[in-house]
């Protein structure tokens, strides 16, 4: 069998008396997708923050390629290979979309400028930000934040990205358009863990679905599959998938 690209073993985290995640345990394998979903309150980015090294868990191991990165920064993970996005965008106002971008290929993996420039033009083109690429980050509405969001983790040239409700605060059809980079990313067999609200746009680009509640795993399995556990439904979905 081969090893994970990323593996959590019995995480738990707790936050003085709360106990946000207790015993989870997960497999990615490269290049695969997986859905994250549940309540408010679920644990899911601090999940995500975990594994992409921004919280020190309070116990349990992460593995990455084999190897031990629980007590690794995220800086340090991020030219391993781990990146990420944040739910609200946060990109450097006062510089270019191309520069924000830029600063992701030179603190990531590629080490050598003029290969950074070439990545920046590939990941601009990949996200749909080529007609905007010498705007500033501050100008730009919510939609092509998200896009500048999702570059500049691209940029890094990860193996897995983390993506957090991407499509958070953006219209279904605003949604539908990220889910065509994220297919992009599937078909370069990057690997994705993906948090997100909206269900219907999520299943579109994913293998696999999990889904939290109150700091546990109740399930895990084929989307559809998932999607009718009477414990996910109770929990999370209600009477109807939105």
């Amino acid at each position: 069998m081969s090893t994970p690209l990323l593996e959590a073993s019995g995480i738990g985290q707790r936050f003085g008396a709360l106990v946000v995640l207790e015993g989870v345990d997960f497999q990615l394998a490269t290049g695969e997708s997986v859905g994250v979903v549940g309540p408010n309150g679920a644990g899911k980015t601090t999940l995500l923050s975990i594994l992409a090294g921004s919280i020190r868990p309070t116990s349990g191991r992460v593995r990455y390629e084999g190897n031990d990165v629980t007590s690794l920064r995220a800086d340090r993970r991020c030219r391993l290979g781990i990146a990420r996005t944040h739910q609200i965008p946060r990109p450097f106002i006062g510089m270019t979309v191309f520069e924000n971008v830029l600063v992701g290929a030179l603190l990531g993996a590629t080490d050598r400028r003029t290969t950074a420039y070439e990545r920046v033009v590939d990941v601009l083109e990949t996200c749909g930000l080529v007609d905007v690429a010498n705007r500033r980050a501050a100008d730009l509405g919510l939609l092509d934040r998200k896009r500048v969001e999702l570059a500049r983790a691209l940029a890094t040239d990860p193996k897995v990205v983390f993506l957090d409700e991407i499509g958070g605060g953006l219209t279904d059809s605003e949604a539908i358009e990220l889910v065509g980079t994220i297919k992009e990313l599937r078909r370069r067999e990057i690997a994705i863990i993906w948090i997100e609200h909206i269900v219907h746009v999520l299943v579109q680009a994913i293998d696999r679905l999990i889904c939290l509640d109150a700091g546990k795993i109740i399930a895990d399995g084929l989307p559809d599959d998932v999607l009718a556990d009477t414990a996910v439904i109770d929990a999370y979905l209600g009477a109807a998938v939105t």
